[in-house]
């Protein structure tokens, strides 16, 4: 969903015990008495009192190995203590932390776009220049593995309370932006972390730039991309009256947004006028326009 009235805004073992913790032991053996060796044995080696032992050579009556003739034999058992801990059997896999993103290595790939590079984008646009279905496009064209991350369908997973900007840009619907763009990032940088590209695209616009690019770069990392899609007036009211549900704008706000995304111009950023662009020529256009960043990455 587009941001109506307003834009994003903002920003702004203790030691253990077990097997080493416990000198585990069976049940508590009952003390054979001494008994005199039988005739036909020959006599065993003296008791010692237990004062007499050296120290630390103490240790717990048990069974001789050889118990005399008419003795009661104790019973064996497994040591006490509990049973050790079964093995993780449920294919858990530990994912190593996202830290922020660095700036990928530049391609080398022949037809001069972004080849294998692992990389994370940010595809700005107005509501209805097309942004979201490029970057899904983009995505799935692309030989390695790149995932697609929408800001509007992460703050659109609140059901239940969900603060639509359409009704108006409140603490409310501003504190929904913070976490769906702070999600996002998370989600960005452990793709990242496990070798796997991401796009992801939002309605950034060029004059709250602390909670903006600044909240998408602190929230990624200084490798972030970011690329401005923006098409004609007519083309985004055209592409905006197909749109239905909470997403679909009034063409004055519509004009509104576009208008303020004109500040880019000038900004040093990559803007793309996709106006007689189909999809996939925009994507190819993007991929080209991103292979240039990465040999000569944009000072935002």
């Amino acid at each position: 969903m587009q941001h109506s009235a307003g834009a994003p805004l903002p920003p702004p073992q203790g030691p253990g015990y077990g097997s080493g913790g416990w000198a585990h032991q069976g049940p508590q053996q009952p003390a054979v008495p001494h008994q005199p060796p039988a005739p036909h044995q020959p006599p065993g080696p003296p008791h010692v009192p237990a004062q007499h032992q050296s120290p630390g050579s103490h240790q717990p009556p048990g069974p001789p190995a050889h118990p005399p003739h008419g003795a009661p034999v104790p019973p064996q058992g497994p040591p006490a203590g509990p049973p050790p801990a079964p093995a993780d059997s449920t294919g858990h896999i530990q994912l190593p932390p996202g830290g922020p993103v660095p700036m990928p290595a530049p391609p080398r790939a022949p037809d001069g776009g972004t080849g294998a590079a692992t990389l994370a984008v940010l595809l700005i646009g107005p509501a209805g220049a097309g942004k979201t279905t490029v970057a899904r496009h983009w995505a799935m064209s692309r030989q390695v593995p790149t995932a697609h991350i929408s800001l509007d369908d992460v703050r659109e997973w609140v059901c239940s309370g969900f603060a639509d900007p359409q009704s108006g840009w409140n603490e409310h619907s501003e504190a929904q932006y913070r976490l769906a763009r702070r999600t996002c990032g998370f989600a960005a940088r452990n793709f990242l972390a496990n070798g796997i590209s991401c796009i992801l695209d939002d309605a950034v616009f060029p004059d709250r730039p602390v909670v903006g690019l600044g909240g998408w770069k602190r929230h990624v990392g200084p490798g972030l991309l970011p690329v401005v899609l923006l098409p004609g007036l007519e083309i985004v009211l055209e592409r905006n009256a197909e749109r239905s549900g909470n997403r679909r704008l009034s063409d004055e706000e519509v004009a509104g947004i576009h208008g303020r995304m004109a500040g880019w111009y000038g900004s040093g950023l990559t803007i793309i006028d996709n106006s007689k662009y189909d999809v996939e020529t925009t994507a190819r256009v993007l991929d080209d326009v991103l292979a240039r960043s990465l040999t000569s990455p944009p000072n935002w």
